[in-house]
């Protein structure tokens, strides 16, 4: 507990320095887990024998990096740690871009039926207009903690063969993969900021007006021929991308 903690005050390093790291490690231990309230800057203060200033500089920079948020009129508080994902920049099946991330992978499957798509989407996967899709609808959690909901069309005729699988366990690109017409080999990515809808904030756990990371992902085959319309909505703070770029 920071009450146990003290500063050195006849050493050259910052003060506010050395308040940041101790609340840090208080995180880090698990003694503020997520969403718990630190205690306020007055506190500190009187706590350490500081000034308030310097416990602002202190925090700033921990809600600047992400490790605090600020409430209005309530308090600060302890963010979830962000998942730094690949997902941008790589086809790795979700399972495994979680376990790389130290976290335990889970998919509850909410849908899985045949439908009759909507028309831009027949469109994109060159269904025909009395054509049917498969509809594939995943909340996927890490630890425990929903981190995205997904929602995927595929065309029915191409890929009825993956109805008899389970995708509570298994991996949706994997299964495609088994057949070379529908083996996925490039996916273009369309991100975008999105607010939370009703739907996020009771699949996602989250809040209307939270933000989210909303994921268009179209996967094609070898041969150029669309497979996958999906759209993924991520938690925004749950989630970090990593994007690669070179000259």
């Amino acid at each position: 507990m920071l009450q146990d903690r003290h500063l050195d005050k006849s050493v050259p390093i910052p003060l506010y320095f050395q308040l940041k790291k101790l609340v840090s490690e208080e995180i880090d231990n698990g003694t503020y887990p997520p969403d718990s309230m630190i205690p306020t800057e007055k506190e500190l203060s009187q706590l350490f024998d500081i000034s308030r200033t310097t416990v602002r500089q202190a925090i700033t920079e921990l809600v600047q990096e992400e490790r605090l948020y600020r409430i209005k009129s309530k308090g600060t508080f302890v963010c979830y740690p962000k998942i730094r994902q690949d997902f941008m920049t790589t086809l790795i099946p979700f399972n495994e871009d979680m376990i790389h991330a130290g976290k335990v992978p889970s998919t509850e499957v909410l849908a899985l039926r045949v439908v009759r798509p909507p028309e831009d989407v027949a469109e994109q996967l060159g269904i025909a207009h009395d054509g049917k899709a498969i509809y594939l609808y995943r909340k996927r959690c890490a630890d425990g903690v929903p981190v995205v909901r997904v929602e995927t069309y595929l065309p029915y005729e191409l890929c009825k063969f993956i109805m008899d699988h389970d995708f509570n366990h298994e991996s949706l690109y994997q299964v495609l993969s088994m057949n070379e017409a529908t083996h996925i080999t490039n996916i273009t990515r369309i991100c975008e900021a999105r607010a939370a809808n009703t739907e996020d904030a009771n699949v996602l756990d989250t809040k209307r007006g939270k933000p989210i990371q909303y994921f268009l992902s179209m996967g094609f085959n070898r041969q150029g021929r669309q497979i996958e319309y999906s759209v993924a909505r991520y938690r925004g703070d749950q989630n970090s991308f990593k994007i690669h770029a070179s000259l």
